[in-house]
């Protein structure tokens, strides 16, 4: 049994990572609500001057739509591809199944950028126009992993002496699918799209080299760093953290996440 004095240094030490990680979150909040010229203390007063002044900006509205565009696109995707690749790596030997999800996450194993830029590549070398439908291909590269390992994952657990009652109740392995196995899924199904939709909102790095310029949410953020930076940066940061971890929070509670 650990003493009193060990247990509270590890307390102590897990407050401080919390703190550490989260703090710069806040702030980013925080300063979107400022109504000072420059995101800094002493805040003069709160303030929505500059969630006014982001959503007067045409360009705004430009990345929101794009931005919708690719996530739904890649969430609507992924979910649809890794929900019929999960199922038939139910078919595969368990050695099979492991591999494929190797094969599958080799991706997420490369860095951002190193990813990016192959991605580029393969898509000049191809003769592939870049805009939104680039942005998408490649968005699926690093979300489908995802949406495969989650479906499969609730799978493994499927109870599948329901899909056989039905079966010998006379239901083709159509109708069995639609009224049995697809209505059991449809939390984990959502809780994978709204996983898909937070990872593909955010990403700035693989939009900004295969998007030849689209704008997006993130690559706004960027924009706007790199000309004026004003705390209604600090108010679009608001707006992606709201959706992407609002998203993921939602898509942890359906998919019964537990660490």
């Amino acid at each position: 049994m650990e003493s009193p004095s060990r247990t509270f240094f590890w307390q102590l030490t897990g407050l401080i990572f919390v703190v550490f990680m989260t703090a710069p979150l806040v702030l980013v909040v925080l300063f979107s609500f400022t109504g000072g010229d420059i995101a800094a203390f002493p805040i003069p007063s709160l303030s929505l001057r500059w969630w006014q002044a982001l959503f007067a900006k045409p360009e705004f509205y430009e990345a929101l739509r794009n931005s919708a565009i690719i996530g739904l696109s890649v969430s609507a995707i992924s979910t649809t591809v890794g929900t019929v690749t999960a199922l038939g790596m139910m078919k595969l030997s368990e050695r099979a199944a492991a591999f494929v999800t190797f094969l599958l996450g080799l991706p997420l194993l490369l860095p951002a950028l190193v990813l990016a830029v192959s991605l580029l590549s393969f898509f000049i070398a191809i003769g592939l126009k870049l805009g939104l439908f680039t942005v998408i291909l490649s968005h699926l590269l690093f979300t489908l992993p995802f949406v495969v390992m989650i479906i499969f994952s609730r799978l493994r657990t499927f109870d599948l002496s329901v899909i056989e009652s039905a079966r010998d109740l006379g239901a083709s392995p159509m109708r069995a699918f639609w009224t049995v196995t697809l209505p059991i899924l449809t939390p984990t199904l959502i809780g994978a799209a709204l996983i898909a939709l937070s990872l593909s909102i955010d990403d700035l790095i693989i939009t900004f080299f295969t998007g030849s310029g689209a704008a997006t949410l993130p690559t706004l953020v960027w924009s706007m760093i790199r000309t004026n930076l004003t705390p209604a940066t600090n108010a679009l940061g608001t707006l992606l953290l709201a959706v992407t971890l609002g998203g993921t929070l939602i898509a942890m509670r359906l998919t019964r996440f537990r660490g």
